[in-house]
């Protein structure tokens, strides 16, 4: 149907842009991705055919009192004026998400997070590691490749985990940072055996109930605004994560599930601003009310919250949040799966699993000998692409570091007397 030249380009030929919403609908595709909502919301910005300055075209929410006010008055709480009070926040679905995928690079990763709950009942938590890459099923889409599952101080229930203080994270950055590995997310169990005797769990998650609990989406909001996404199109030079939350659960059919989910750039800015409280009901998230101090004045400053949502005669009504709003509106789903082909960074994981005392499993100097022992060197050498392995070995204190060399993804060592 083109009329033109092998050179020319008309509507029928013309490329689609990645954020068109028929072409999203056909693949059902729920959410744009982070760099298709950024070209969208970049055209409508900036016009370079009208030669006009360049403006950044993503913005984070503010959502606390500005301690810049330019009006001379008082700093908050002894004075406020428009120009920095927080306008009212509307919460609305979030319709793009800064990862589309979480990839594990090999279904072992699970399986020993899951170890742990079978040998004890009690919960499990660890910090995934691994890269960001192109995502070839989303327009523009970056999926998280997870190579490694650390697991922190912490002390699990049958309910919930605590953690303690994590003294070593910066050696265990350090050395997954040598590993070409950076921390992309967290992930957690909430599994309750059924009692069938066959393996099932009980489901807890489900449309009629909750998919992230109002403390769950207050902890992985902390964790995203640990770890912003540095980017030049946004006036703050940061926008948004990157890092990602994965819930292992039971599904409907009974069997144990992975699902990811990340906190929307909403629920970050109102946990910073401390507007917002996790509450005993799961699936309903608390706004704070201001507490008014011996003095009169008010600690904190809340900005009037509203959400939509459909009433009983199917119409779109606005409703205020205080007290309470479904947590809905706080996050956004992502997809999850494994590779077609497994190709991990590290092929050997039988190196005992840190802190895990509690079930009987420590790390010991007889089990580097175990792994390391061995008449085909090759295996010696497999041996040692354990990420657990490698990150007990930094914090012996028996090596140091030696200058770098073109080795791949390999960490070099050498014996201190």
């Amino acid at each position: 149907m083109c009329k033109h030249g092998p050179r020319g380009m008309c509507d029928y030929c013309m490329p689609l842009e990645p954020y068109d919403s028929k072409y999203l609908s056909e693949k059902k595709i729920k959410h744009l991705s982070f760099h298709s909502y950024l070209r969208k919301i970049n055209a409508a910005t900036n016009k370079p055919e009208a030669g006009s300055s360049f403006m950044p075209p993503l913005s984070e929410p503010f959502y606390r009192v500005r301690s810049d006010c330019p009006s001379g008055h008082p700093q908050w709480p002894e004075g406020i004026c428009t120009k920095c009070q927080p306008s009212a926040i509307s919460l609305q679905p979030q319709e793009f998400r800064m990862v589309d995928h979480v990839e594990f690079a090999t279904p072992d990763l699970i399986n020993s997070l899951l170890d742990f709950w079978r040998k004890s009942g009690a919960q499990r938590l660890g910090f995934l590691y691994g890269t960001y890459e192109e995502y070839t099923e989303v327009p523009l889409g970056v999926k998280a490749v997870v190579q490694a599952i650390y697991e922190p101080p912490q002390v699990g229930e049958v309910d919930g985990v605590t953690l303690h203080e994590w003294q070593n994270e910066q050696e265990v950055d350090e050395v997954a940072h040598l590993c070409g590995l950076q921390k992309v997310g967290v992930i957690f169990t909430d599994l309750l055996d059924a009692g069938r005797g066959d393996g099932t769990v009980i489901c807890k998650r489900h449309i009629d109930s909750y998919y992230l609990s109002s403390l769950e989406i207050a902890f992985a909001s902390r964790l995203q605004a640990q770890n912003p996404k540095a980017t030049k199109w946004s006036r703050t030079g940061r926008f948004g994560s990157d890092f990602v939350t994965c819930v292992l659960s039971g599904d409907d059919t009974g069997a144990i599930a992975v699902s990811s989910y990340q906190a929307t750039i909403s629920a970050v800015e109102m946990t910073r601003a401390n507007i917002t409280e996790p509450s005993a009901e799961p699936s309903v998230m608390l706004v704070q009310s201001e507490e008014d101090t011996d003095e009169g004045s008010k600690t904190r400053y809340i900005p009037e919250v509203f959400f939509r949502r459909i009433n009983e005669y199917g119409a779109s009504v606005q409703e205020n949040a205080k007290p309470s709003f479904p947590v809905d509106f706080l996050l956004v789903t992502l997809t999850h799966g494994f590779p077609t082909e497994s190709s991990p960074v590290f092929t050997n994981s039988s190196f005992p699993i840190e802190n895990r005392e509690v079930i009987g499993e420590s790390q010991e100097l007889r089990h580097i000998a175990q792994k390391l022992m061995s008449e085909d060197p090759n295996k010696a050498i497999q041996g040692v692409s354990d990420f657990h392995l490698l990150c007990f070995l930094h914090g012996l204190s028996t090596f140091n570091k030696v200058s770098k060399q073109s080795t791949g993804n390999c960490l070099s060592l050498q014996y201190s007397d």
